[in-house]
């Protein structure tokens, strides 16, 4: 496959300088979640499984058809929450490390308007990507 591996599962960022990354590090869907704002910044390891990138697909589903979506609910590791009406009236995400760090994270955010279509296509490159292909 030519071109360079795609990284970026989500980023979520605005002019303000607050961002949520969800990256690809490397084989095995090594991964991490990094906060970007003017405050706050951090970063947490996870390993993303192909099911999570299906969860992924059906959180994009509900956020298209309006609804606030959990993605990676876990005891063991971190949570992603996405609210298209925060505290603030505008869109955030909250990242939760409660079985590690035990620190949340709310992120203000507002997202161009064909942010849930641009996320389908960096789901779509790193599915085809990152993902083996089972044999028929």
């Amino acid at each position: 496959m030519g071109g360079s591996a795609p990284r970026e599962l989500i980023l979520l960022a605005d002019d303000e300088g607050n961002s949520v990354t969800v990256r690809v590090l490397g084989a095995g869907l090594e991964a991490e979640i990094e906060v970007r704002t003017p405050f706050v910044s951090g970063r947490i390891d996870l390993v993303l499984r192909t099911s999570m990138l299906e969860s992924w697909a059906e959180a994009l589903n509900k956020l298209d058809a309006g609804e606030d979506v959990v993605w990676m609910d876990m005891s063991n590791g971190p949570s992603l929450f996405i609210q298209l009406t925060g505290e603030r009236d505008c869109p955030e995400v909250v990242v939760e490390d409660e079985s590690g760090s035990m620190v949340t994270v709310r992120v203000p955010i507002v997202p161009p308007d064909d942010w849930i279509a641009d996320h389908r296509e960096r789901l779509r490159q790193v599915r085809d990507y990152w993902v083996p292909v089972k044999p028929a």
